[in-house]
């Protein structure tokens, strides 16, 4: 059973950056294809980004698409999102979830493995 633990929120003023974590417990990691989505109060989780498990491809949310960056470290277990230029609209609890498969999928219902999220708050 594989486990996600977040880690890298907080926060930053407008126009900064952030680099979450989301490590992995388990040896299946390298098999599973990785992906990012956020929930601001009141709104729905939305998709951020995600990455298959060799790494080769990524897919973003428009929002995303320029300023975010989806990685991963198969030998470290260890996912990434490197954010910057961080706007206020940012704000939200992030997730990084998982699951089997080898295409990528942008519906946070595909996926089955969840981390508790990690806050990312960004000031104007």
């Amino acid at each position: 059973q594989v486990q996600l633990v977040e880690s890298g929120g907080g926060l930053v003023q407008a126009g900064g950056s952030l680099k979450l974590s989301c490590a992995a417990s388990g040896r299946t990691f390298s098999s599973l294809i990785m992906g990012w989505f956020r929930q601001a109060p009141g709104k729905e989780r939305d998709f951020v980004a995600a990455i298959t498990s060799t790494g080769v491809t990524r897919s973003y949310a428009s929002f995303a698409q320029g300023r975010f960056t989806i990685s991963r470290d198969n030998a470290k277990n260890t996912g990434y999102l490197q954010m910057n230029s961080l706007k206020p609209e940012d704000t939200a609890v992030y997730y990084c979830a998982a699951v089997a498969g080898t295409a990528i999928t942008t519906k946070s219902s595909t996926y089955d493995k969840w981390g508790q999220g990690t806050q990312v708050t960004v000031s104007s």
